[in-house]
């Protein structure tokens, strides 16, 4: 099984290695031009989230990212140290009570972008899957 892995520090400017570990991603797994922004949205949301709301910004606390590929699809997750949160309690931000409020678009934005998402550990991991 071949696997990629990343730990970032919880810290905003962390956000800026996302892109080229994707563009690893990419070249490794020959990632169609058509599915590239989409997992490169769907990491950058997953990882803002767990920085931000997971870890709560503390430096003392990382982020981690492990990319796993089996025959058709990638799967990758985003693991943050923090209490976890119920993404059943979201809010949907399309629906009108809350198209000007801030909060869930990065949870909506993962789920219509990847095939397939999952939440581990009381939502303090989330596993995206990408069909190949």
């Amino acid at each position: 099984m071949n696997t990629l892995k990343l730990r970032l520090a919880s810290h905003p400017n962390s956000i800026s290695e996302v892109e080229p570990f994707v563009q690893k991603i990419a070249l490794r797994y020959s990632i169609s031009q058509d599915k590239y922004p989409n997992i490169l949205i769907s990491l950058t949301e997953a990882v803002n989230n767990a920085i931000s709301h997971g870890n709560k910004n503390d430096k003392n606390k990382f982020v981690n990212i492990d990319l796993t590929q089996t025959q058709s699809k990638i799967c990758i997750k985003v693991e943050d140290e923090g209490c976890g949160f119920n993404p059943e309690n979201v809010p949907d931000p399309t629906a009108p009570e809350n198209i000007g409020c801030c909060g869930g678009r990065g949870v909506f934005l993962i789920k219509e972008l990847s095939d397939d998402v999952r939440y581990e550990r009381n939502g303090c991991v989330v596993e995206m899957f990408f069909k190949l």
